[in-house]
């Protein structure tokens, strides 16, 4: 599934057209964006946490040249599915 497919599936739940639909995925995407982009997590139940993490500066090769360049720190998204989502995808 992707961005469109969730749109219509939403269309599809509370009616009103396509495009009310499309904003509603989109407030979604971009809520979720700037409060991880502020630093915070965010949390949904039976979804699970959206949440970022501290990656350190390091060393690495490029595997065509075999050259050592270096990976500058930064921020990572990172998600931790709950326990609801975990049973579904198991057990479907």
């Amino acid at each position: 599934m992707n961005k469109q497919g969730l749109v219509e599936v939403v269309h599809g739940k509370i009616g009103g057209t396509k495009t009310q639909a499309e904003e509603v995925v989109e407030t979604l995407i971009s809520t979720i964006t700037e409060s991880l982009t502020k630093g915070e997590d965010v949390s949904v139940a039976g979804l699970g946490i959206f949440s970022t993490k501290e990656r350190k500066a390091r060393q690495a090769r490029n595997p065509r040249t075999g050259e050592a360049i270096s990976v500058p720190a930064m921020k990572v998204p990172k998600f931790k599915p709950a326990k609801g989502l975990k049973d579904a995808v198991r057990n479907s």
